[in-house]
């Protein structure tokens, strides 16, 4: 998925272009959402704004960090809502139990793989988060779109797009 969607050769759009694409689009795993996800993005955006009314990056920040979920419009390979929505976890080492839906790892054959079901796994205690590999879905795809962009945003918003579902 990282090979294929860092490409970045779906579609070229601006910003509000991408909101526009998720008036449609009720993200599932959100029990607190029922809205469209364009919605969310707006309020925010203006949430942080007026909490932090002199930091710009930050409510960009806030406007476009689900904007991967572009991933479910057909444009965009209409990817299902379980490859796109969600906690993130990282791979190569034991499932923690607090992941939503930990029970359905037992049906995955990392899961009993020795190489990957210890706390460390496949990487060494201190290695740093940009050294882990995360699940794929929308946090990771809006964090390549932003880097093969070229983005002016600080490396603290990057860091927010890419790990804000991760708990």
């Amino acid at each position: 998925m990282r090979t294929e969607y860092g490409k970045l050769n779906k579609m070229e759009m601006g910003i509000w272009e991408c909101c526009e694409l998720l008036n449609d689009v009720i993200d599932e795993s959100d029990p607190d959402l029922d809205e469209p996800q364009i919605e969310h993005l707006l309020q925010t955006a203006e949430a942080i704004r007026k909490d932090y009314p002199n930091e710009d990056w930050m409510h960009l920040t806030g406007l476009i960090h689900d904007l991967g979920k572009v991933l479910l419009h057909p444009g965009f390979g209409e990817l299902p809502q379980w490859a796109v929505v969600g906690d993130t976890f990282p791979v190569g080492c034991a499932f923690d139990k607090s992941i939503v839906h930990h029970k359905y790892f037992e049906e995955n054959p990392d899961y009993h793989n020795s190489d990957y079901n210890t706390k460390y796994g496949v990487y060494s205690e201190g290695c740093g988060l940009n050294n882990v590999m995360m699940s794929w879905g929308h946090d990771d795809y809006m964090y390549l779109v932003a880097k093969g962009n070229n983005t002016t945003l600080p490396p603290a918003a990057l860091f927010i797009i890419r790990y804000h579902s991760f708990y």
